[in-house]
C-alpha cells in the first residue's frame, strides 16, 4: 500500500471489497454446466494458439515465446486481478501525490479520507465492468498464489466465464462457436504480447510517461472538474476547443482531465490501442470462416450489441468513461489492419511489429495508406 502517516492513498482492499458487493449476479446455470464451460474455453484458449499463430505468422516456425498462464475467472476474479494491475501500474503516481501531500497542512487526514473514498469509487467502477468484458489479456499482472502470471513478471489471458455465458444467450448464438470466436480474439493479444518481446515495455513507457505528467495539484484537478460538469450539462467549451472530427457529445472525462503533454501520449496510446484491437478483431473473423461455422452470424449479432449498448444508462457511462473511445478503437484500427494486408499482404502487414518507429500514428489509423507509404517505401527505396 502506498500511505501517508499510515493512511493509504488508495485502499485496493475497499476497491475490491465494494465491488464485489455490488457486482451483478452471473446467469443462473447449474454447477455441471459451469465445469463444462470452464472446460471448454480452456480447451478453445488452447487450440486458438495454433490458429492465431497460423493465420498471423507472427511467431517465427522453431520458436516457442515464453508461455502465459489462461485462468477462467468469474466476475470477482476479474475484479481482483485488475485491482492487483492497476496497484502496480499506479504506483508510481501514488508515490509522487503521497510526497505532494506530505509536506501539507492535514496531509495525513486527507490520506486517510481521499483513500477510502478513492477506493470506494474504483470499486463501482469495476462493478460496473466486470458484467461487461469478456475477455481480457492482462499485460501487466503481478503474480500471486491466486492469480499467477508470466514468470517475467506480466502477462496472463483472463476469460470471465459468466459474461461469455450471458453474451451467447442474450444473442442466442451457438455456444462452442461464440467461445471460440471470444477465444480467438484473446488469443491474438496474448500472440501480439509474446511475439513482440519490445511491445510490453513500449506500452508501459507511455504509460509512465503519461502518469507523470499527471497534475496533481487539488485545485487544478478541481478547475478540469468543474469543465467536465459544465461540458457534459450542455455548457459552453473554452474558447479556441472545438470538438475533434467525428466525436459526438463533447470529450470525455478522462480526457479533460489531461494536460496538453498528456493528450500528445495519448494520442499515441490510442494508435497503439486501435492496432492491437482491430488486429484481434481481424484475426479472429479471418480464422473464423475455418474453425467457426456460424462466425458471419455471430459478427452480426455482437457487432449491433456494442452499437446499441444495454440502456441509455450504459450508453451515459460509457461516454463519461470514454469507453464508447475503445468502440471506436476496435472499428477504425480493424479498417487499417484490413487496409494494409489488402495492400501489402499479411508479411507487409507484419511490418508494423518491427519497432516503435514502426507502429502507426493516430493519423495513419485513419489513412492506411499513409503508414504504407511511410513504412514500405522508405524501407524499399
Amino acid at each position: 500500500m502506498t500511505r501517508i502517516g499510515g493512511a493509504e492513498m488508495v485502499d485496493w482492499n475497499l476497491a475490491v471489497a465494494t465491488a464485489t458487493r455490488f457486482v451483478r449476479p452471473g446467469p443462473e446455470i447449474s454447477r455441471e454446466e459451469a465445469r463444462a464451460v470452464v472446460a471448454e474455453l480452456r480447451r478453445h484458449a488452447k487450440a486458438s494458439e495454433e490458429h492465431v499463430r497460423s493465420y498471423t505468422r507472427m511467431i517465427p516456425e522453431g520458436h516457442e515465446p515464453e508461455d502465459t498462464p489462461v485462468l477462467v475467472v468469474d466476475r470477482a476474479g476479474w475484479i481482483r486481478a485488475n485491482v492487483a494491475g492497476f496497484r502496480a501500474l499506479l504506483g508510481p503516481l501514488l508515490e509522487k501525490m503521497r510526497e505532494r501531500r506530505a509536506g501539507g497542512p492535514g496531509g495525513a487526514v486527507l490520506g486517510a479520507v481521499g483513500g477510502k473514498v478513492t477506493g470506494v469509487e474504483l470499486g463501482m467502477l469495476l462493478s460496473f465492468l466486470s458484467s461487461r468484458v469478456l475477455g481480457q489479456y492482462e499485460t501487466f499482472a503481478p503474480a500471486s498464489r491466486e492469480l499467477p502470471a508470466s514468470a517475467d513478471g506480466g502477462g496472463r489471458l483472463l476469460l470471465v466465464a459468466p459474461n461469455i455465458v450471458h453474451v451467447e444467450r442474450e444473442l442466442d448464438v451457438e455456444p462452442h462457436d461464440f467461445r471460440l470466436w471470444v477465444a480467438l480474439h484473446e488469443e491474438t493479444h496474448r500472440t501480439q504480447f509474446t511475439g513482440v518481446p519490445w511491445l510490453r515495455d513500449h506500452l508501459q513507457g507511455e504509460i509512465q510517461s503519461f502518469l507523470d505528467e499527471t497534475d496533481v495539484d487539488p485545485m487544478t484537478l478541481l478547475e478540469r472538474l468543474r469543465e467536465a460538469v459544465q461540458t457534459f450539462a450542455g455548457g459552453s467549451r473554452p474558447e479556441g476547443e472545438r470538438e475533434e472530427d467525428g466525436a459526438e457529445g463533447g470529450r470525455s472525462l478522462v480526457e479533460i482531465v489531461q494536460t496538453p503533454a498528456q493528450r500528445e501520449i495519448l494520442g499515441r496510446l490510442t494508435a497503439v490501442m486501435s492496432l492491437l484491437e482491430g488486429h484481434a478483431d481481424f484475426v479472429m473473423d479471418g480464422v473464423g470462416p475455418d474453425v467457426v461455422g456460424s462466425v458471419a452470424e455471430i459478427r452480426e449479432k455482437f457487432q449491433q450489441r456494442r452499437a446499441r449498448g444495454a440502456s441509455r444508462l450504459d450508453l451515459a457511462l460509457r461516454k463519461l468513461l470514454g469507453l464508447d473511445a475503445k468502440l471506436r478503437q476496435y472499428r477504425d484500427g480493424e479498417k487499417f489492419v484490413r487496409a494494409v494486408v489488402e495492400e501489402v499482404g499479411m508479411d507487409g502487414f507484419n511490418r508494423v511489429w518491427t519497432s516503435p518507429n514502426t507502429l502507426p500514428t493516430k493519423a495513419e489509423i485513419a489513412a492506411p495508406a499513409d503508414w504504407v507509404a511511410r513504412v514500405h517505401r522508405t524501407a524499399d527505396s
